[in-house]
């Protein structure tokens, strides 16, 4: 009998997991340089990195192993490969990449900012359909508005606005105040839409599998 994990396991449904997981990472550095407001769970980490005077690809994982125990003892069915890829690959590529960009060019000007902030934005929506359409399990983030949705007479999105206004309040009290702005706002409330289309046009003709 297969283990829960590998039930829908497939080698092309790992690489859209990696390639998923590994973007979200992009879009961490190119919000980050943008300076216009991180995701919500990007402010929580930064926030709480600068209290422990440490790097982001540090305490990302520290930070996310510890949910996903939490996820695990509570419902472990939403934890799977692409829990482990999202553990590992997010804040390191995450790291690299700002390293890289600020090597390249700074964001001067607010045309480069915003541009940076619509490039993130478009990744965004590209590699969350990728990660979502593959469905071998959800970061340990994710899994938490899921499990509250199941545990309370709540829907999910309420569920999901209440642990990203969490997680911006504490990043934003902890010191990440630069990292609290339109770009927090914009993926906490506007991308569902956005990540729909491209699972419809882009991820699922990718995924090449039929119900």
């Amino acid at each position: 009998m297969k283990l829960w994990f590998l039930e829908k396991f497939s080698w092309r449904r790992f690489a859209m997991s990696f390639f998923g997981t590994a973007f979200l990472g992009v879009v961490v550095a190119l919000l980050r340089k943008a300076e216009l407001g991180t995701d919500p769970w990007t402010a929580f980490v930064v926030g709480i990195a600068g209290v422990f005077h440490s790097r982001y690809g540090v305490l990302y994982p520290v930070l996310i192993g510890i949910l996903i125990v939490i996820v695990f003892i509570v419902d472990k069915h939403y934890i799977g490969i692409a829990t482990v890829l999202n553990l590992f690959l997010v804040g390191t590529v995450a790291d690299f990449v700002k390293g890289g960009l600020d090597s390249w060019f700074n964001a001067d000007t607010l045309y480069i900012r915003i541009a940076c902030l619509v490039l993130a934005l478009v990744i965004l929506c590209v590699a969350s359909s990728l990660y979502i359409t593959a469905d071998l399990g959800v970061s340990s983030y994710d899994a938490v508005a899921l499990i509250m949705k199941d545990k309370l007479p709540v829907q999910f999105r309420w569920c999901r606005i209440f642990t990203d206004a969490m997680c911006t309040l504490i990043g934003f009290l902890c010191g990440a105040r630069a990292d609290v702005g339109v770009g927090t706002i914009i993926t906490a409330l506007c991308m569902g839409p956005f990540t729909q289309f491209c699972c419809v046009h882009i991820a699922q003709p990718l995924l090449g599998e039929k119900e």
